[in-house]
């Protein structure tokens, strides 16, 4: 699944729109690479999001492609 659509379904950002945005203004790093909102996530993957003057950092658990509100928190967890 592409980065973007993974941002999105686990609801760490709110719309692809703006996961795709993060992504090219290089403020989503993977691996400790920044890339792209077409990078394939995978499980096992650490995925940290820059919000300004602070930091999110989460590990992939599962990937789906659609989850409801509730289990969306299953899809990561938080490091």
């Amino acid at each position: 699944m592409r980065l973007d659509k993974y941002l999105k379904v686990s609801r760490l950002i709110k719309r692809r729109t703006i996961a795709n945005e993060a992504c090219d203004a290089g403020r989503v790093i993977v691996n400790g690479n920044t890339v792209k909102a077409s990078y394939s996530v995978k499980v096992g993957d650490e995925i940290e999001i820059q919000f300004g003057n602070r930091s999110v950092k989460v590990r992939v658990t599962d990937v789906a492609e659609t989850v409801k509100k509730d289990e969306a928190k299953e899809l990561y967890e938080m490091i």
